[in-house]
């Protein structure tokens, strides 16, 4: 029971109203706000009660006349009914009444009226209730119109996200297609301008001479263009857009016109400059420059975010433009290296040979032995025709023809060309097997082999050679070794082209991952060992390790 009831209880029947009235401020709140009404019904039903208690009573009233009796009877029975009358018309001011209200205005509520209202009697307990309705109706329209507003705003927060993405799209796309570095920055204005509706666009590179270069515009006219082909970085917008990294706008193009010394535009035309950075991993490349009509302005924090994804997708493309045409111009070295390596192990070695077969061939011719002669014609016609072969190869596959049935049967072939080109012994030991390498791998080794021997037959003077051919585990091995007059020296200003053929060989070893070591002794020969692991089958799984973090 509440404390306040409690303390009415106790209370002396009489104390006056001023003591119920300050007690009833004690109330709880929740009894405050949802009082107890008063019944408009209590006295018409105590009336009617006591007429009928009365008309029950009447006949045993003693000292009526018959008459009488029934006057008295007809007066309390239609005052009953005036009772009655009165309570029919409360019960429907004070319940049907409200109850209709109530539902017409549910009903209003139910199609999406959130204005209705209840209207609000000047006294009766259902004052209280329809001021409450009404309220409920209050808050419920303003959660539904601040829901509106949200959802408006979100909705338009979607769509502009949507035309970001719809824009950054077209500009990926136009870069991805683009073939070269001019191809792409043409593309990329192009794209740009129309989805912006740009009246110009520009992209300027920051050189390493602190200077703004121009490098692609679409709009402008050609003096401008002219003029505007360097510009100091700390003279102009664009140049301190670059160097703050942030994106910054010109209301007008009156100091870019007195820069470039001729107008932009019309002098009438209202038309603002953009100029955004062009990013990559931290490093500002660049500037890109949109010039717009005023009435296109953008002022938002959305177009400013989208403007700088797009100068770091331009600046990410450039980059890569730059990369792959360094890439480009590496592999050509590259190329170029290779075919001289090629060259020098496949027709300078022939040449080589040739050189000698011709001075033996003028020994032989002065000695008049006839047989001799044609021998040495016959080589250095055989020479002549690997030579062709070789040039041929080179011209087809930019390489040095293998035999077809593998490294083994190649070596064997170079071994008994070394035979019939010298007079030096030659010993191969072959204990590698059936060893299935990639093609490169073999013409790797197969050149190391052809540039060992063929300098144990120009310089070494030996009388034997010996190539071992072993494999290790997961390790291939080679050894050449001779028993000749070593390996000279370098001389100090040697000609072009003089021990080209070790760093070559160092090189090829590199290639198939392997090492090369060169030993030698004045007078105690040489000896060359390639070791060079087992490649890895093309598919083979990589066991990437993974650290574990400490819990």
């Amino acid at each position: 029971m509440p404390d306040w009831l409690k303390r009415n209880r106790r209370r002396p029947p009489n104390e006056g109203r001023q003591a119920v009235a300050v007690d009833a401020a004690d109330r709880p709140a929740h009894d405050r706000a949802f009082p107890i009404p008063h019944s408009p019904y209590r006295i018409p039903l105590a009336a009617l009660a006591v007429i009928i208690a009365f008309l029950g009573t009447l006949p045993f009233v003693p000292g009526l006349a018959g008459t009488a009796r029934g006057l008295l009877a007809a007066a309390l029975v239609v005052a009953a009914l005036g009772l009655l009358w009165e309570l029919a018309r409360r019960l429907r001011r004070e319940l049907l009444d409200p109850l209709c209200a109530i539902r017409r205005w549910s009903a209003r509520m139910l199609d999406a009226d959130l204005g209705a209202r209840i209207p609000v009697p000047d006294q009766g307990s259902f004052k209280r209730l329809a001021s409450d309705l009404n309220h409920l109706s209050d808050r419920f329209q303003g959660l539904s119109l601040d829901m509106e507003a949200q959802v408006r705003k979100q909705t338009a927060h979607i769509q502009q996200q949507t035309r970001s993405l719809e824009v950054l799209y077209d500009v990926a796309a136009s870069i991805n297609s683009s073939r070269d570095l001019d191809d792409l920055l043409t593309r990329f204005l192009h794209t740009l301008k129309e989805v912006v509706h740009a009246r110009a666009a520009t992209v300027r590179l920051l050189g390493p001479d602190n200077q703004m270069h121009l490098v692609a515009s679409l709009g402008l006219n050609d003096e401008v263009v002219e003029r505007e082909q360097t510009l100091p970085s700390r003279q102009c917008l664009c140049g301190r857009a670059a160097q703050e990294g942030t994106i910054r706008m010109h209301a007008d193009l009156r100091t870019c016109d007195k820069l470039a010394g001729t107008p932009f535009f019309g002098e009438q035309e209202q038309v603002e400059m953009i100029a955004v950075p062009l990013a990559y991993r931290g490093r500002t490349l660049g500037v890109y420059n949109l010039f717009i009509d005023k009435q296109h302005h953008i002022d938002n924090d959305d177009d400013r975010d989208l403007l700088v994804s797009i100068g770091r997708h331009l600046g990410m493309a450039i980059e890569k433009a730059r990369l792959d045409e360094e890439a480009n111009r590496l592999s050509i070295i590259e190329e170029r290296t290779r075919i001289a390596h090629e060259l020098h192990d496949s027709l300078a070695q022939t040449l080589a040979s040739l050189r000698f077969q011709v001075r033996v061939l003028d020994e032989t011719l002065h000695q008049g032995d006839e047989s001799a002669l044609w021998a040495e014609l016959e080589r250095i016609e055989n020479s002549l025709d690997e030579a062709y072969t070789e040039l041929r190869g080179l011209i087809d596959h930019f390489r040095a023809p293998i035999d077809r049935r593998g490294l083994i049967p190649a070596i064997e072939k170079l071994v008994q060309r070394f035979r019939n080109e010298s007079s030096i012994q030659i010993f191969l030991q072959q204990e590698w097997g059936q060893a299935d390498l990639p093609e490169d791998v073999e013409i790797q080794v197969l050149r190391i082999v052809q540039e060992a021997l063929a300098n144990v037959r120009k310089h070494s003077q030996a009388h034997t050679v010996r190539l071992l051919m072993r494999r290790d585990g997961e390790r291939y091995r080679v050894l050449i070794e001779d028993d000749g007059v070593g390996m000279p020296r370098k001389r100090a200003g040697g000609g072009p082209g003089e021990h080209v053929g070790l760093s070559i060989m160092e090189e090829r070893a590199r290639r198939i991952g392997g090492r090369i070591r060169f030993e030698s002794e004045p007078g105690e020969g040489t000896r060359i060992q390639l070791s060079f692991p087992a490649p890895k089958p093309a598919g083979s799984e990589i066991t990437i390790p993974i650290r574990q973090a400490n819990p």
